[in-house]
């Protein structure tokens, strides 16, 4: 066995060529007297090695080298953590026509089998030096909101190779830890439980699992790649882990009282036309939680800044339904927590906005001329939270009365549309702002069609 220092400058040329000539030629590795099978990994192209090779021990081991028949010299060179730039050659080997044996070949290291003009690189790894035992696994008392810790018994150490240009890498021996979580369905506004993987690329004593499982569990530890495939598969179980971590998700709704299309269809800058929460009052929003399994205590909380240092309300319900009959900004959010207060989740925060009172009378319609088009009188409002209206005849005599603003007269007296002219109307209303309505006019009823209404005549009073 010679040593072999291979120029920088030259080496360096190699590598650069390495990913071309890696597949260029149809040489193949193969061991004799394996006490169980060779594992063969194929690793990543910036290793810069063809395969990664691993026996269970090197007891009785040889590997021969299936050259490709392009008539080159074969050579062995053998490198440690150091690299390929010092590699040392190797002697001792034996040549059967195109096979190539190295008896006794050593474990950790990488080797360099060069043909002619191409070269296999390798690493050849003793698995019993790092084998893994699983003797047990335990969950500590104390558990974090975010991260559950898992305590493993047994021992194993990380399968370390060394690239050509000496950088070092770790296989992943693939031990895998399988437990149950909560996984959130958006459509369905559930959650469901589904099996949950991690893979530890080599044994832990400590095992942390983020984030920590939003349902009660086992975690079932097994591995490694390398005993699954000799069929000793190492495996163990934890105690049952109660979960203290929480999730939730949170949802706001405002939907009109009917399922009448022209439900408020007269109302100003409807929350239901532009998406956002509020708008017109009264609005009334259903605000409701989703959570996970370990959430016991609900609160919804109703403030006037963003950062909720002013709370006006709290309720320690998971679904509230609250009316909005003020004017300004709310701002709303829910906060879970768990049986001990330890662990809390905080939903999405809402605004809702109702906007100052509005409100003005049309003073002509056509009943009965055209079905659809101008047929009703109806007053355009925003955020009025008490309303009365009556309409009365030219001689005072009372024709109709309501009290929602969404509302309005059909033009008819016992079922019959009245006749054309000019009817009065009085209104006693208070907007969300405080502010108090006083309103009288005219209504001029049309008898043809084609006419619409214009700007109120009426006269106006407010305090």
């Amino acid at each position: 066995m010679m040593n072999m220092r291979f120029p920088r400058h030259i080496f360096c040329t190699l590598l650069l060529l390495l990913a071309g000539a890696a597949g260029a030629f149809a040489a193949s590795v193969t061991f004799n007297g394996a006490t169980l099978p060779v594992q063969e990994v194929v690793p990543d192209k910036s290793t810069g090695l063809n395969r990664i090779y691993v026996t269970y021990d090197m007891r009785g081991l040889s590997l021969t080298y299936h050259a490709s028949g392009n008539g080159g010299n074969v050579t062995f060179y053998r490198y440690s953590s150091l690299g390929g730039g010092y590699a040392e050659q190797l002697s001792g080997i034996v040549a059967s026509g195109n096979d190539y044996t190295l008896p006794n070949p050593e474990g950790e290291m990488g080797y360099i089998v060069e043909e002619g003009t191409d070269r296999y690189y390798f690493w050849l790894t003793d698995y019993s030096q790092h084998r893994l035992y699983l003797k047990g696994a335990s969950l500590p008392e104390e558990q974090d909101c975010s991260m559950t810790t898992l305590n493993l018994q047994g021992s194993g150490s990380p399968i370390h190779f060394y690239s050509i240009n000496g950088r070092q890498f770790t296989l992943d021996q693939q031990i895998t830890v399988n437990y149950y979580t909560l996984d959130y369905d958006d459509e369905a506004r559930q959650y469901n439980q589904v099996t949950e993987s991690k893979n530890l690329e080599s044994f832990s004593e400590h095992v942390y699992i983020t984030p920590a499982p939003l349902c009660n569990t086992t975690f079932h530890v097994n591995g490694d790649r390398f005993l699954r495939a000799w069929n000793w598969e190492e495996e163990v179980e934890s105690p049952t882990f109660r979960t203290n971590a929480v999730a939730v998700h949170t949802y706001a709704e405002q939907t009109p009282e009917s399922t009448d299309p022209d439900y408020r269809s007269n109302q100003i800058g409807s929350s239901t036309s532009t998406g956002e929460l509020g708008g017109s009052a009264p609005a009334e929003i259903t605000f409701t939680a989703v959570c996970s399994d370990a959430v016991v205590h609900h609160e919804w909380q109703f403030s006037t800044d963003p950062d909720f240092s002013n709370l006006l309300y709290r309720f320690n319900e998971r679904e509230v339904t609250y009316t909005f009959r003020e004017e300004g900004t709310t701002y709303v959010r829910y906060i879970g927590t768990n049986a001990e207060g330890t662990c809390e989740a905080e939903g999405e925060s809402f605004t809702v906005s109702i906007g100052a009172s509005d409100l003005k009378c049309p003073n002509a319609f056509s009943p009965g001329a055209s079905e659809g088009v101008n047929d009703e009188w109806k007053v355009s409002y925003r955020s009025i939270v008490d309303f009365k209206c009556w309409i009365f005849n030219r001689h005072g005599r009372q024709l109709f009365h309501f009290t929602d603003p969404s509302q309005g007269w059909d033009g008819k007296v016992g079922g019959k549309v009245v006749k054309s002219g000019v009817y009065y109307y009085v209104i006693e209303a208070t907007g969300a702002d405080g502010k108090k309505y006083k309103l009288s006019g005219d209504i001029n009823v049309i008898g043809y069609k084609g006419l619409g209404s214009s700007s109120s005549s009426g006269t106006e009073t407010t305090e």
